[in-house]
């Protein structure tokens, strides 16, 4: 098995461009390699105990250093064979703060579990690059047997070669006096360049997870540019807000967090989202029977869960992350592992043909099911009231807004921003 850190380069001087998007059926153009650094000896050890050290040609692999850099020519009788096939995952804004506690719960086994070898590809930016060969010893020294592979880099065609899951992190943050057009426009020619890369070089079913904000419409810019890939399979995180949901449910009604379960979040990862208290349930009674205090659950609640993000940011000097990896995990396990049965978990997800009403074309968050093959199916046995829809309505008419301001990115012609206000997305600030 070969385990490379790789050290891999753009060209110099290249930077994003604000990107045409892919049509349907067009030709993948694959990127060529380059790299600014010399490449390093190999050692290679045997199981007989003899080792070498030869020189790499340029063309044979990419730099790297580490025991990720070493090549073990094993016996077939020695290799595994209880541990399953290797899942390769990119992570986008590898040298953040999320992905420092991100990084770590996946290379433990926790998410995709004990017997499940995995390959990490991290990507990140000039800027960032000597932080992630510190991520990367970080990883190598915390000696985890699942971790079979590293590799960091700052080209998307590059890092997203043949993933499996593609975790997209990496995003601008929402500086002073930007307006919220700005920040769809400069993530989405972000978003928009990856998606063309997944698109060319990722694995045909690979599994994206978009957490960068505008998280939902920079999904559908993702999705949008890569017409290879099955639109069901990228999700916008809306996992934090379902625990944070669930969390306020079970201090009310004074339970654990585990006795909360069919929690949904509606809509759009901002202020518009809908905390729905109609359908969620406590130790299997609905919330409504538990909770009486309707004015608490219609005001307080869901306005604690629509700001608690703000909240936190005032509290803690900056933007969750650690709760923030928490919840990429639980999205992922939910995906991965079977859906208990008559729960159902919260994902942003494609819209085109659900069974709720709610407009098509945009990436919109729901309640999923799994057989824990990775795909999910939406459900259906959902109950509405006029309350619960008036607010969908109005974080689907935000969504629709967004995408006409992404136009330019998706394919549709010209942008044209008209955002009926501007609600601060949890943490964007």
């Amino acid at each position: 098995m070969v385990m490379g850190l790789s050290t891999a380069y753009s060209p110099a001087g290249s930077r994003l461009v604000a990107p045409t998007p892919l049509a349907a059926g067009a030709a993948p153009r694959r990127r060529r390699r380059s790299s600014l650094r010399p490449l390093l000896a190999t050692v290679r050890c045997s199981v007989d105990g003899a080792a070498t050290v030869a020189a790499e040609a340029p063309a044979s692999r990419k730099d790297c250093f580490g025991v990720f850099c070493t090549t073990y020519d094993l016996k077939a009788e020695d290799k595994t064979r209880s541990w399953k096939k290797l899942v390769s995952i990119a992570v986008s804004g590898a040298a953040g703060m999320i992905s420092n506690h991100l990084l770590f719960k996946l290379a433990s086994g926790e998410v995709f579990g004990q017997d499940q070898p995995i390959a990490l590809k991290l990507l990140g930016s000039e800027r960032s690059f000597q932080a992630l060969e510190g991520v990367a010893m970080e990883l190598e020294d915390s000696l985890y047997p699942l971790l079979r592979e590293v590799s960091i880099g700052i080209d998307p065609y590059e890092v997203f070669e043949d993933v499996d899951w593609a975790l997209l992190i990496g995003a601008k943050p929402r500086g002073p006096g930007m307006e919220r057009a700005a920040l769809l426009d400069i993530n989405g020619q972000i978003f928009a360049d990856q998606g063309k890369a997944l698109n060319t070089v990722a694995s045909p079913n690979v599994k994206v997870v978009v957490v960068g904000n505008p998280c939902n419409t920079n999904a559908l810019i993702c999705l949008k540019n890569a017409p290879r890939i099955p639109a069901k399979n990228f999700h916008a995180l809306t996992r934090l807000d379902e625990n944070r949901a669930k969390c306020q449910l079970a201090l009310k009604a004074g339970v654990f967090y585990d006795k909360v379960s069919n929690m949904t979040i509606w809509g759009n990862h901002s202020t518009t989202q809908v905390p729905d208290f109609l359908n969620a349930k406590i130790d299997g009674r609905p919330v409504k029977e538990v909770i009486k205090d309707t004015k608490w659950l219609e005001e307080e609640f869901t306005m604690t869960v629509q700001k608690r993000g703000g909240v936190l940011i005032q509290k803690w000097g900056r933007s969750s992350a650690a709760s923030t990896a928490v919840s990429i995990v639980d999205a992922i396990r939910s995906l991965v592992t079977p859906t208990p049965e008559g729960d159902w978990f919260s994902s942003g997800v494609y819209t085109t043909g659900n069974p709720y009403g709610i407009a098509e074309d945009i990436v919109f968050s729901m309640p999923c099911r799994s057989k824990g093959d990775g795909d999910y199916e939406l459900a259906s046995d959902v109950l509405m009231d006029d309350f619960l829809w008036e607010r969908i309505k109005k974080s689907e008419a935000e969504l629709l807004a967004e995408k006409k301001c992404v136009a330019h990115l998706t394919g549709e012609g010209n942008a044209f921003c008209d955002l009926p206000e501007d609600t601060m997305l949890p943490g964007e600030m």
